[in-house]
């Protein structure tokens, strides 16, 4: 029961937030969040499970009771984790007690209802990480939905409410999309299926129990319903030309929920393609090889050229976000145990490295009131502890060896040079490859112009050091992406046991 005791201490905890006073609110919500934290931990540290949670293999703390029946299909309250999860479920916890202590500083007003949605929407991500009845999994995915456009549309910046309002209607558009294919498939699988958890679905459409449904024969509603719930994800990810409104998003957000929204919410477009398409429709993917790994290293280059011709830097890194998940598409689409499984350590390596930037902007935004280039420059001799966090973060993002950002890339690149999916795929690599030069380009000139050089300052804005809180989460981080990167296989022993059953069978 520990999973369903991590969901309910933090819906409790966001509750209790939510009703108290403003000035203890942010202290009380770091202190409520410490515990979903130590419960992750615990989980990694008693794990004992192989295989893949929806492909017969065990499945750590799970919990299965039938909960209602609707329209001939049992519900169930099903919840579990395997190797793919339990990554997730831990960065989700840390990054949220990280970005909840970033808030400190920049959140001024309405703090109690801020920490409340923000534990409300760590609860949400918690059960889309571990449900696996497609039901529950359904309203926990679109529960996240929730806090994140208040926190946008309440605390964002002057267009705020554009950006949660473009935010909102592309993602449940999306969600929409996705439902419909999923849907299609539950009926087309008929009788051969009682209930909608995800490992007898699973299971039925790789054992070829698919029928035709409305005037569609099973190989044609596959491929429709496959479609359908890519380009549903896909706007999660995102990926070009689905990413306009993530920078929008982004830029408008305060600092924590950009931190919240690129370390985690975009996982869930990511950890939903790998759940569903590539597990469950693996011959399908296969099929369209040529057009997802070109929508891979179109998402890498173009996101990475984008991010390039920025001024702001909380666009540059918003826009390296589109380029990051390209390469996890990209592992994905590969099927093979470095592919899957580096594409599944990306998320976890993408979750820190991005969430230290975007502190680390949000940092230096709090002290000079500005995040355009051209505005400042010099100011690592003010603030020498905040700049050079960032410059590790950076080289981060531009795969330096010993870093969480570095093993991640080297796994999908192996992964993807060995595919045999498609002769093509080395030069989808080698293409994809080329996007880690221009990663280097945008970000060296971007600490060039703002942190070196000589000291100049548009403003009246006095520089300094920022406060202990400010840089204790960016250390944090820090400290975990190298952890990460020196002892990849804390995480990525449990990962290959989960992507192997993925790739066995199914026409691969």
């Amino acid at each position: 029961m520990i999973i369903e005791a991590l969901i309910a201490v933090t819906f409790l905890a966001a509750l209790v937030v939510f009703v108290a006073p403003d000035e203890y609110a942010g202290r009380l919500a770091a202190a409520l969040s410490a515990l979903p934290v130590l419960g992750s931990l615990w989980m990694w540290a008693q794990y004992d499970a192989s295989g893949n949670a929806l492909l017969g293999g065990s499945i750590a703390f799970e919990t299965d009771v039938v909960w209602l029946t609707l329209g001939g299909l049992d519900l169930h309250w099903f919840v579990g984790v395997d190797g793919i999860s339990l990554p997730l479920i831990v960065l989700t916890t840390i990054l949220t007690t990280l970005a909840i202590v970033s808030a400190w500083t920049p959140i001024g007003d309405r703090k109690s209802q801020f920490y409340g949605l923000m534990l409300f929407m760590e609860a949400n991500l918690l059960g889309v990480f571990t449900a696996l009845d497609f039901f529950v999994w359904f309203v926990f995915w679109e529960a996240v939905l929730v806090p994140m456009y208040f926190l946008i549309g309440v605390w964002g910046g002057p267009n705020r409410r554009y950006a949660a309002i473009k935010f909102f209607v592309y993602t449940n558009v999306a969600s929409l999309v996705m439902f419909i294919g999923f849907i299609a498939l539950v009926f087309g699988l008929g009788d051969s299926v009682s209930s909608m958890r995800l490992p007898e679905i699973a299971q039925a459409l790789r054992a070829g129990d698919l029928g035709g449904f409305a005037g569609l024969d099973a190989a044609t509603l596959k491929l429709v319903a496959f479609v359908a719930m890519f380009l549903g994800f896909a706007v999660k990810v995102p990926v070009a030309p689905l990413h306009t409104w993530l920078p929008d998003a982004h830029v408008e957000a305060p600092t924590p929920v950009s931190v919240m929204l690129a370390g985690v919410l975009l996982k869930m477009g990511t950890y939903a393609l790998l759940r569903f398409n590539f597990t469950m429709m693996p011959d399908v993917a296969t099929a369209l090889v040529i057009p997802i790994a070109g929508i891979a290293v179109i998402s890498v280059i173009y996101g990475a050229m984008l991010a390039l011709a920025q001024q702001d830097l909380k666009r540059i890194v918003a826009y390296s976000s589109v380029s990051s998940m390209g390469y996890v598409i990209l592992g994905l689409v590969a099927y093979t145990t470095y592919g899957v499984g580096g594409a599944t350590f990306q998320m976890i390596a993408h979750g820190l490295i991005s969430g230290l930037m975007f502190m680390a902007v949000g940092v230096i935004y709090n002290t000079t009131h500005t995040r355009m280039v051209g505005d400042m420059s010099g100011i690592a001799d003010r603030m020498p502890v905040t700049a050079g966090i960032f410059v590790a973060g950076a080289f981060g993002y531009m795969g330096l060896p010993l870093m969480a950002g570095f093993a991640g890339e080297f796994f999908i690149f192996k992964g993807s040079f060995e595919s045999t999916v498609h002769a093509g795929m080395p030069l989808f690599t080698a293409a994809a490859m080329f996007g880690i030069v221009i990663v280097a380009g945008y970000l060296l000139f971007a600490m060039q112009r703002t942190l070196f050089g000589p000291f100049s300052f548009d403003d009246e804005y006095e520089i300094t050091n920022a406060p202990f809180h400010d840089v204790a989460p960016l250390a944090v981080l820090l400290l975990l992406t190298i952890v990460l990167g020196v002892a990849p296989d804390l995480f990525f022993g449990m990962i290959q046991d989960a992507v192997n059953p993925i790739l066995s069978g199914g026409g691969l």
